[in-house]
């Protein structure tokens, strides 16, 4: 004969069910704007800059041909005063 034996557990509390817990972690994205920001920021700066150096070789002209003119000047009056003294050399 073979012998069966049952163990048999009683508790107080009923058995819970299983629970699963899924957390979904999403990236939060800015939609781009920071990165429109940076790049328009970047596009007025180059701008900035080549306005500034086009303003400054309009300024360096403006100097270059003020200073041409002013020799021009001098050289003209150099000559006037070069005619001047033939002219009185012949009168004498």
């Amino acid at each position: 004969m073979t012998e069966h034996t049952t163990t048999t557990t009683v508790t107080d509390r009923p058995v819970e069910p299983v629970q699963t817990h899924t957390t979904v972690v999403e990236r939060r994205s800015g939609g781009g704007s920071g990165l429109m920001m940076a790049i328009l920021l970047l596009i007025l700066v180059v701008g900035g800059f080549f306005a500034w150096q086009f303003m400054q070789q309009g300024e360096v002209r403006t100097d270059a041909v003020a200073g041409a003119a002013g020799e021009v000047g001098e050289a003209a009056q150099k000559v006037g005063d070069a005619a001047q003294d033939a002219a009185q050399k012949i009168g004498e």
